[in-house]
Order: structure tokens, then sequence, then C-alpha cells
């Protein structure tokens, strides 16, 4: 019988949009917690709801493993989870409830957690983490188990003998990163990844933090874990822990799951050094500002092994990222991605529609950028008001009782934006057909250079390409007449 169960509620089963693309990764802040505790000398078990059929399993887990201390501790380096979605919302109030129900304490920690404690607490939760959370969650298991107070601990929040809520002192952040275990990988089933990659993409990827948070201000994004810190691992110790990922798992490819990867001036460069004098070289994908792509950084990372790099372009509008107060040129992200092509990495970026004040002109001129730059891979939202930020704080009053996507692909604007909702989802529409045709196009137009090489897949392409460009001609008729333009 363990100590302490650890679960997360992102159920990717839960998710249609990424459940069809069959790209799991392992909740590595739970894993964090699980090698921190283990060290404060826990006995800890996982249970991963990444790969799980529902929430049953949680209950079958908590049935068979009879912890004396349960969690729901969510991965803080997910993005997904950071979206504080509703369908993982009613997941985490399901696991509460088949933790009261077999007389297990549990505590619980996430973005959406430390946004909204009381929704947890009288949900039946005993405390919610606020913030980073391995040390809370370690001297909280220590005081519950002993059945001690926990009202002195810093960072939570719990409901006192009133049943009112009380937020403790914030807890510091953890100083030194380096001092931190590798993530608890032996509680992973690593098998059944490895298999799941295998059988949709041909590879395996893992993931792998070498930062905790972001020091920019965009104002639309949301910082409930780590505020405005930013704090970096060594490249050393960055790069002992993907050699030792390599020898005992032997992955593919790597997802650099930071919010910013190598900020801090000169790591990249040292990083990629170290990378080849240790072998420790395994293909993988990260994020960076536009602004932080140099032709040095470009070279160093292309050395490191990196194949993709995602870029928060968000807008080909000028007057639209000063709004989001981004801190970024739309020349930046042209310059960038040329200096990363040159150096032989491809280019991924994130378009965001539907900030309050954005026109069709600024519609147009993301659209146009997204066409110059031809990126190998596109992520496209709408402007998300998560609390905490200023975005937030300026459409609040026009937030009706949706105030959460119900899934990933929800896309709903919640707020009184320039257009009408479904303009929103017909511009998302319309960038993919775009990209998935121009996709289509570059694969054939490079066949009729090599007719020699024809595969069953440039089938595939030739009737995508039909299709997206039949697509996005139907999708630009709709939306010119579902436009309806302000009338001030």
């Amino acid at each position: 019988m363990p100590d302490l169960l650890l679960g997360q509620a992102y159920y990717l089963r839960f998710d249609p949009k990424l459940f069809k693309a069959q790209q799991p990764y392992a909740p590595l802040g739970t894993l964090y917690a699980a090698s921190y505790l283990r060290q404060r000398g826990h006995s800890v078990a996982l249970f991963d709801a990444m790969l799980a059929e529902s929430v049953a399993a949680w209950a079958v887990a908590i049935e068979e493993q009879r912890p004396r201390l349960a969690a729901v501790y969510e991965d803080s380096f997910n993005y997904l989870s950071k979206m504080c979605l509703l369908r993982m919302r009613e997941a985490a109030f399901e696991m509460i409830d088949h933790a009261v129900r077999a007389h297990v304490p549990i505590v619980v920690s996430g973005s959406d957690a430390s946004d909204h404690p009381e929704l947890y607490l009288r949900r039946g939760a005993v405390a919610v983490i606020i913030g980073e959370g391995e040390i809370t969650f370690a001297d909280l298991a220590d005081r519950i188990l002993a059945k001690a107070s926990i009202e002195d601990v810093p960072g939570i929040a719990y409901l006192d003998d009133a049943c009112a809520v009380k937020r403790t002192n914030p807890r510091p952040f953890i100083k030194s990163l380096d001092e931190m275990p590798f993530p608890a990988w032996d509680l992973v089933d690593i098998d059944r990844y490895r298999q799941t990659w295998h059988g949709h993409h041909g590879y395996h990827s893992m993931n792998i933090a070498t930062t905790r948070g972001c020091p920019y201000h965009c104002n639309w994004c949301a910082k409930p874990i780590y505020g405005q810190r930013y704090a970096t691992r060594s490249p050393k110790a960055v790069v002992e822990e993907i050699a030792w990922l390599k020898h005992h798992f032997a992955p593919d490819h790597l997802w650099v799951v930071d919010d910013v990867f190598g900020l801090k001036p000169g790591w990249v460069e040292e990083f990629a050094a170290l990378v080849n004098e240790s072998n420790a070289r395994i293909p993988f994908r990260c994020l960076m500002r536009a602004d932080q792509v140099t032709e040095s950084v470009a070279k160093a990372l292309a050395s490191a092994g990196c194949r993709m790099l995602w870029m928060g372009a968000e807008s080909g509008s000028q007057k639209v990222l000063d709004a989001m107060e981004k801190g970024l040129r739309v020349d930046d992200i042209r310059t960038a991605s040329r200096l990363l092509k040159g150096a032989g990495i491809d280019v991924g970026v994130f378009l965001q529609f539907g900030y309050p004040g954005e026109t069709w002109t600024d519609i147009e001129a993301t659209l146009q950028l997204a066409r110059e730059i031809e990126p190998a891979d596109i992520g496209v939202s709408v402007s998300y008001p998560l609390p905490g930020t200023g975005f937030y704080e300026r459409v609040r009053q026009e937030l009706g009782v949706k105030q959460n996507w119900f899934d990933s692909s929800d896309l709903a604007t919640m707020y009184k934006a320039t257009y009408a909702p479904e303009v929103y989802r017909r511009v998302h529409g319309l960038v993919h057909h775009e990209f998935r045709a121009r996709k289509s196009a570059s694969a054939l137009s490079a066949l009729v250079r090599t007719p020699w090489e024809m595969r069953p897949s440039h089938a595939r392409r030739a009737a995508s390409w039909i299709y997206n460009r039949s697509a996005l001609a139907v999708t630009r008729w709709r939306l010119q007449n579902l436009r309806v333009e302000p009338s001030c």
C-alpha cells in the first residue's frame, strides 16, 4: 500500500481533437512531484489519466492501491492543463468524489485549482496547492499522514472550521532547479506510450523541461503556477538528463515543454556544445520567441538536434501585437523564420484571432504572414480570457456563465469580439485549408521533379490538395456572407 497515489485529470480520451492526433505525453509535472515525494521518504504510485479509458479507472486504482493520501496533481508543463478545460475540471471533480467515497483524503494542484480553489475545496479536497507544488505537496503529505494541522503550510488554500476558504502565505519558488531529482519515469508505462507513437507516427517522443515560467508580459497569457518568474536549469544538468533518457528509454524524439526555451544569453550555444561532447543528441522540438533567434542561436539549435521550433507569432498585425503587449515586431517573425530555415530547422507558428479591436485588415495581415513564412506546422486559436490576465480583466464584464472552453476544440470567444463566433471558426478552417493545400502542393511539385519516387502517399496528397482547395473556396464564400462589419 503506497503512502500516496498521484493522478492528473487531463484524459486524452476526453479531448477529441488531441485524441485523434494520438501524440500522448506522460504527465511530466506529476512525475516531478512523485520523484520529490520519494526523496522526502514517501512511497508513491501513479495513475496516468493520459492513457486511461475513463475516470472509473481512477476509482479502481484507489480500490486496489488503498493509498493513505491521494492527489489530483496536474501537469503544469502541459499547455492543455493550463487551458483549464471544463471537461477536465469535471473529471477532477469525479476523481475527488471517488476518493471521498473511499475515505481517502485528497489534495489538488493545478492551474484551474489555483484560480478557483473554492470549487475544489467544496467538492471535497482537503487542500488546494497554489502555485509551484512539489515542496508544498511534500509538506502537506507529512502533515496529513501524521494527522497534524495544515493551517500553517505555506502555499495552500483550505476550508477552516467555519467552512470559509483560507489561504496561507505564498510558498517561495524553488531556487535551484538543478537540485530537483529527475522525473519518476519508472512509474510510467513507457511501452504503451512507445507503441502508441510508433503505431501512429513511426517514432517515439518523450518530454523534458529545461525551464519554468516566462518573464514576458503578454496580457492574454495566464501564469497561475509560476507568475512572472523564469528559472533555468543549467545546460549541464539538462544534457545529463537527456543522456539518461537516451540510455534508459532510447526515445527517437524529445518535446522540450518550456514556455520559452534557452532565453538566457549563451545558454543554447553552451547546451549544443555539451550535447555533442556527451553524445546525447536526440532530435527535438521546442518553443522560443522570434526575437530570440539570431544566426548564432539558429546554428546552435541545429547542432543540438532541433528539428522544429515553434514561435508564438499570434498576429501579422503590429497593431494587434502591441495591444497584446507581446513586445515583438512582425519583422522579428519573418527574420526568425528565415534564419531557422537557413539552418535546416522547420518552423511552427501559433496564430491567434479575435483579440479585441482586431479588424478584418488585421486578420488578412495574419493570413498573409502565414503565407509568407510557409510554416511546416501551424496552430490556430481564438483569444481565450483566463483569470489573472489583463485580457481577462478587460473583457470580464462581457463574460457570461461560460468562462472556460469545454475541450481544446471549443474555440468560443465568450466575450464581444469584432465578429460573430462563427466567423472565427471559419477563419480557423480557412487557415488550415490553406496550410494543408500548400503542403500537398509542395509534395506534388517535388514529385514532378522526381517522378520515379512516386508512392501511394502521393495519391493521398493529390486527394488532400483537391479537397482542401475546394473547401477553401467554400470557406471564403461563407466568410464573405457571414462577415458583418461593425457600425462604429
